[in-house]
C-alpha cells in the first residue's frame, strides 16, 4: 500500500485550515504543516517536502500566486503539486496560477468527500476536479491575461492521434471519457496523455488544458470534436 499524501494547507483563515486539516486527517492523509501567508508556505514546503500544497490565492503579504511561482520556479527539485483554493470559480488569479504550474483548483465550499478525492488524485496527474469549471475559467481569461506565464509549445512534436487527445483534454474530458470517445482502453489513453505531457514538457493535465487554448488547438466555446477511431 502506498504512503498517504503529505499535504501543506495555506490559507489566511484559521477556520479553513483547521477544517481542511481535520477532514484530511480523518481519512489518513498526513497534513505536515499549515501556513497563513505566502512566506510561511514557502518555508513549510522547503522544511517538509510535501506531495501537495492546498494554496489560498488571497493572503496578506506574499500572496498565493507569488508563492506558487516561487515554489514551481525550478529552484526546488521535485516540487509539490499545488492546488489553488478559491471562493470564486472565475477568479482571474486562478488562471494565472494554472499557467504558472498549479495543478488545478478547488472551491472552498468543496464537500469533504471531494476534498479527499482531490488530494488522493493529485499525485496521479489525472483530471483534477471539475474540468468543466476549469475549462470555463480558461475560456474566460486565455485571450486577455497578460500576467500569466506563457506556455506556448510547438505542437508539431505530437502525432495526429496525440493532437486529437490533447484537443479533447482541452475540452475537459477524463481518461474514462477519452477512452470511450476514441474506443481505446484507459491504459492506452494514459499512455497517450503521458507522452503528450512529456513531449510538451508539461507538469500535468491542467497545463495541457491551458496549452490547448493558448496554441489555438481549441477555441473558447468550442466543445470536444467528434472523433472516429
Amino acid at each position: 500500500m502506498s504512503e498517504p499524501p503529505r499535504v501543506v494547507i495555506a490559507d489566511d483563515q484559521a477556520l479553513v485550515r483547521t477544517g481542511f486539516s481535520l477532514i484530511l486527517a480523518a481519512d489518513g492523509i498526513d497534513v505536515v504543516a499549515e501556513a497563513a501567508d505566502g512566506d510561511e508556505v514557502i518555508d513549510a514546503v522547503h522544511r517538509t517536502r510535501p506531495d501537495l500544497v492546498l494554496m489560498d490565492i488571497r493572503m496578506p503579504g506574499t500572496d498565493g500566486l507569488e508563492a506558487t511561482r516561487r515554489i514551481l520556479s525550478g529552484a526546488m527539485p521535485d516540487p509539490p503539486r499545488i492546488v489553488i483554493l478559491t471562493t470564486f470559480d472565475l477568479d482571474r488569479y486562478v488562471y494565472a496560477a494554472l499557467t504558472a504550474g498549479a495543478s488545478g483548483f478547488l472551491l472552498k465550499d468543496v464537500t469533504p468527500e471531494h476534498l479527499v478525492a482531490a488530494v488522493r488524485l493529485a499525485r496521479t496527474g489525472d483530471a483534477l476536479l471539475a474540468p468543466a469549471i476549469t475549462r470555463r475559467l480558461v475560456e474566460r481569461f486565455v485571450a486577455g491575461d497578460t500576467q500569466a506565464v506563457a506556455l506556448h509549445r510547438d505542437l508539431s512534436v505530437l502525432t495526429p492521434r496525440e493532437l486529437e487527445v490533447l484537443r479533447s483534454l482541452g475540452s475537459g474530458l477524463s481518461n474514462a471519457e477519452l477512452a470511450a470517445r476514441f474506443r481505446l482502453s484507459e491504459a492506452t489513453v494514459k499512455t497517450h496523455v503521458a507522452r503528450i505531457l512529456a513531449k510538451l514538457r508539461l507538469r500535468d493535465r491542467a497545463q495541457a488544458v491551458v496549452v490547448a487554448y493558448e496554441t489555438g488547438l481549441i477555441t473558447p466555446g468550442a466543445g470536444a470534436p467528434a472523433t472516429e477511431p
